[in-house]
């Protein structure tokens, strides 16, 4: 179990595992922050490296830069870790980063692209009490908590009976931004997925496992459309596709026995035959340099849990691994959490 004593005092080292745009962001979040310093980052290529020690020359001049990540947990004894790998390259830096004794990690959705991975990662985050986070970056959004706590529990729209989740463009694959379609709706629903049944996108039809590039070209992976079924008996009705369509890229509807939330560019809430618009609270900090401070911060004051853990990115790896499965089984209804036999 995390514990704030084993600090002793002193910041908490943090060290960025991918230092392109996204490790910038996840840094990012460190600004400012008492209880905690870059110390390190790590990447394959010299010249997103070098950038990466540029950017941070002014705050950070002393950030020590590696190309292996594996000497870097070695050399630094961090506390904290950040993963900004390709999607299919999350499994050894995490398992890695726990065996050096790293105490919390926030990694890039999907958590994995295969179940081997995704168990590996489970078991040692779970044996070695390692506060997580997964970057579904709306669970650090102040309009999204503000739906979900005050409009939704807060009975405004009375018992949620479904969840629409719609997305759309070339970035629509289930692995790359269908990650967080699939979560927005976990969240909106308030509940964990309990099965689900799929079709995919035309022309992939025989794509019963992951065979992306790590979410370079997502034209290597298939959206999809499918039903998720939750544990409270709300419906989820999932729609994604690569083709481009008018209006909003994503759009999500919550409807409720008394009243609905539509949300796309804006958040709109309709109870009979009013319309309101639903005001964005202000934050210092959202996104995904909140969910790295959020981390940070949490480690230190022994909490035990963030706004988006372990929980909540195995319940989306289900769903779509879900999905594919449902697909290879002729469209059926696959249940939830995945046979592992």
């Amino acid at each position: 179990m995390v514990s704030p004593e084993s600090n002793d005092g002193k910041k908490l080292r943090v060290g960025v595992i991918g230092c392109g745009g996204i490790g910038i962001q996840h840094a990012s979040g460190l600004v400012g922050l008492d209880c905690a310093e870059l110390v390190a980052g790590c990447d394959l290529s010299e010249e997103t490296r070098s950038a990466f020690g540029a950017h941070w020359q002014d705050t950070r001049p002393n950030v020590n830069l590696y190309e292996d990540y594996r000497q870097m947990l070695a050399s630094e004894s961090l506390d904290v870790v950040t993963i900004a790998t390709p999607d299919s390259v999350h499994a050894d830096p995490v398992v890695d980063a726990i065996e050096a004794g790293v105490r919390a990690l926030f990694c890039e959705k999907p958590m994995a692209t295969s179940l081997a991975d995704v168990d590996r990662m489970r078991a040692a985050i779970e044996q070695n009490g390692v506060l997580f986070s997964i970057d579904h970056t709306r669970r650090w959004n102040p309009l999204w908590h503000h739906i979900k706590d005050e409009v939704i529990d807060g009975g405004q729209i009375g018992d949620v009976q479904y969840v629409v989740g719609t997305l759309s463009g070339k970035r629509a694959a289930l692995f790359r931004n269908g990650t967080h379609l699939v979560d927005a709706m976990c969240f909106l629903a308030g509940s964990d997925p309990q099965w689900v049944f799929a079709e995919l996108e035309d022309g992939y039809e025989d794509y019963a496992e992951y065979r992306g590039n790590g979410g370079g070209d997502p034209s290597l992976e298939p959206s999809a459309s499918g039903y998720i079924h939750f544990t409270n008996g709300v419906r989820g009705f999932y729609t994604g596709t690569s083709k481009r369509t008018s209006g909003s890229k994503w759009r999500f509807e919550v409807v409720g026995s008394k009243g609905s939330i539509l949300i796309d560019k804006d958040a709109r809430l309709l109870v009979g035959n009013q319309v309101h618009t639903i005001e964005e609270p202000q934050a210092e900090w959202k996104g995904i340099p909140a969910g790295v401070r959020e981390l940070v911060q949490t480690l230190h004051s022994g909490g035990t849990q963030t706004s988006a853990p372990l929980s909540s990115a195995l319940n989306v790896v289900e769903v779509i691994f879900g999905f594919l499965a449902s697909q290879a089984r002729g469209n059926a209804r696959v249940d939830l959490p995945l046979s592992r036999e």
